[in-house]
C-alpha cells in the first residue's frame, strides 16, 4: 500500500458529503440512482453510473454507447475539478477510515490507500467470487475514460499487532471527513501524512495477505486496464480500503437469490425430487419475516428457505444425487458452502436453470428479495452467510464462490476520496 494525492469534494461539511456521496455502484437501483442524482447536481452517482449526455447516444451500438457514456463521465469529472467542486491534495497521504454502525455493533476500522496490483500467481490479494465479463468491461471502460479510481475495493487482511497500534494512534483529533449515511453508519476519515506512520503502515501490510471482501469486478477491471496501459511509468494500483480479518473488521451477511417466473408450487414439486420440503406456517408478512430471522439466527439449522412473498418452504436433507451435483474436484472448503449447493444442486440440477444474470437474480437483503420475488412472479431462495473464515479458506484454496455470494458490511461510502492515476 502506498499514499496518494487524493481528489475530494472541496465542501466538506457532513450534510453536503451525505448529499454528494452514494453507496457502491452495484448497490444502487435505477430508482435510487435517480433519487441520488436529483439530490445534488454533483452527486457521485453521475460519475459511477453515468447516463448518455444526449438522446443520440442512446441509439448507438452497445460498444460505441459504452465508450460515449464513459467519456461523458470523464468530461463531468474534469468539469467538476476545473470548477472547484473537487480539489486535489498537495501531498500524498493515507486515510484511516472508521465505519461505526448505529446499532452498537463494533466499528470497522481500516486504511484507505493505493494497493499495488499483484503479479499473476501472487497470493498477496486473493479473490473469492466469480465475475461477469460484461460487468468487468463496464468498470474497465470507466477507468480508461476517467483515469481515476472513483470508489475503493475492500480487502480483509491478516491481523498485525503493529498495524493495530498505528491505526489506534492515527485516529486522534477531529476527522478530516465525516458523514452519517441513510443506514445510520457514521463514516469518519483521518488524513495521515506523517512519513514514519506511512512507512510503518506500508511495512506492516507488506507482511500480510488479503482476501477481496468487496469489489471483485473493480479489481478485475483494474487488472484489465493495467494490461492495456502496460509500459506507462506508474506502477499499477487500485484504491482499496484494507481492514483486518476478525475484530475491527467487516461482518458477512447473506446475499439471497431470486428466480423470476417460477411459482412456489412448481418450485416445491421440483425441489422435492432431491430435498425434504416442509411448508412453514406464516399467516402474514410479519410472521414470514420473523420465521426467516429465527432460521438465520439458529446455527443448528441447515438448508434453504424458499418464498414467493406469501408462502414459505424449508428445504433440507439433500439426497445423494443432489450432493453429487457439486463438483468433487473442487476444494473441500468450497464444496461445503450453502451457496454452492444452492447453485449446483437446486438451481441447475432440480430447477434446470443456467447461471446467467437473467436466470438467477441477486438480492442484498430480505426486503429486496421479497419485493423482487413478487414483482417478477417468482421465488426467493434465502441463504445464510458464510463465515469470514469460510471465505478466506475458499480464497486460499484457489477457488471461487458463485457470483455475489457474500455481502461484507458495513460498506465504505463512494464519493469521499478519489484516486487520480499518477497521483
Amino acid at each position: 500500500m502506498r499514499p496518494f494525492r487524493a481528489l475530494t469534494y472541496r465542501q466538506r461539511d457532513p450534510g453536503h458529503l451525505a448529499r454528494v456521496s452514494s453507496p457502491a455502484y452495484d448497490l444502487v437501483t435505477t430508482a435510487a440512482r435517480d433519487r441520488l442524482a436529483t439530490a445534488d447536481p454533483h452527486n457521485v452517482v453521475r460519475l459511477i453510473l453515468p447516463e448518455p449526455a444526449g438522446p443520440g447516444e442512446a441509439v448507438r451500438q452497445p460498444a460505441d454507447r459504452l465508450r460515449l457514456v464513459m467519456a461523458h463521465a470523464a468530461r463531468t469529472l474534469r468539469e467538476w475539478e476545473t470548477a472547484g467542486v473537487l480539489q486535489r491534495d498537495d501531498r500524498p497521504a493515507l486515510w484511516v477510515y472508521e465505519l461505526r454502525p448505529s446499532d452498537g455493533t463494533p466499528a470497522t476500522i481500516g486504511w484507505l490507500g493505493a494497493v499495488a496490483l499483484p503479479p499473476p500467481g501472487s497470493p498477496a490479494v486473493l479473490p473469492h467470487e466469480d465475475t461477469f465479463p460484461a460487468a468487468v468491461e463496464g468498470r474497465r471502460a470507466l477507468l480508461a475514460a476517467t483515469e481515476t479510481d472513483l470508489e475503493p475495493i475492500v480487502l480483509a487482511h491478516d491481523p498485525d499487532q503493529e498495524l493495530s497500534e498505528l491505526t489506534a494512534a492515527a485516529r486522534s483529533g477531529e476527522p478530516s471527513l465525516r458523514l452519517v449515511d441513510d443506514d445510520g453508519v457514521d463514516h469518519r476519515l483521518w488524513r495521515v501524512t506523517d512519513v514514519d506512520v506511512l512507512a510503518g503502515v506500508g511495512a506492516a501490510l507488506a507482511r500480510t495477505t488479503a482476501v477481496i471482501a468487496d469489489g471483485h469486478h473493480r479489481f478485475a477491471a483494474a487488472q484489465a486496464h493495467a494490461r492495456e496501459v502496460r509500459g506507462t511509468p506508474e506502477h499499477p494500483a487500485v484504491l482499496a480500503l484494507v481492514t483486518p480479518m476478525g475484530p475491527g473488521g467487516l461482518r458477512v451477511e447473506p446475499i439471497h437469490r431470486v428466480v423470476p417466473g417460477l411459482d412456489l408450487a412448481t418450485a416445491a414439486a421440483s425441489a422435492a425430487r432431491g430435498f425434504r420440503v416442509t411448508p412453514l406456517d406464516v399467516p402474514d408478512d410479519a410472521a414470514l419475516r420473523t420465521a426467516v430471522r429465527d432460521w438465520q439466527a439458529d446455527p443448528g439449522r441447515s438448508g434453504f428457505l424458499v418464498t414467493d412473498g406469501t408462502g414459505l418452504l424449508r428445504l433440507d436433507r439433500p439426497d445423494d444425487a443432489v450432493r453429487a451435483a457439486v463438483p468433487t474436484e473442487a476444494p473441500s472448503a468450497w464444496q461445503r458452502l450453502d451457496v454452492v449447493l444452492a447453485h449446483h444442486g437446486l438451481f441447475q440440477r432440480l430447477w434446470g436453470l443456467g447461471d446467467g444474470p437473467d436466470d438467477v437474480l441477486v438480492a442484498h437483503d430480505l426486503a429486496q428479495a421479497l419485493q423482487s420475488a413478487v414483482e417478477r412472479g417468482g421465488v426467493a431462495v434465502l441463504l445464510r452467510a458464510p463465515s469470514p473464515g469460510d471465505v478466506a479458506a475458499v480464497a486460499r484454496a484457489g477457488a471461487r464462490m458463485p457470483r455475489k455470494s457474500t455481502l461484507f458490511v458495513p460498506k465504505p461510502r463512494t464519493g469521499l476520496v478519489f484516486r487520480p492515476h499518477g497521483a
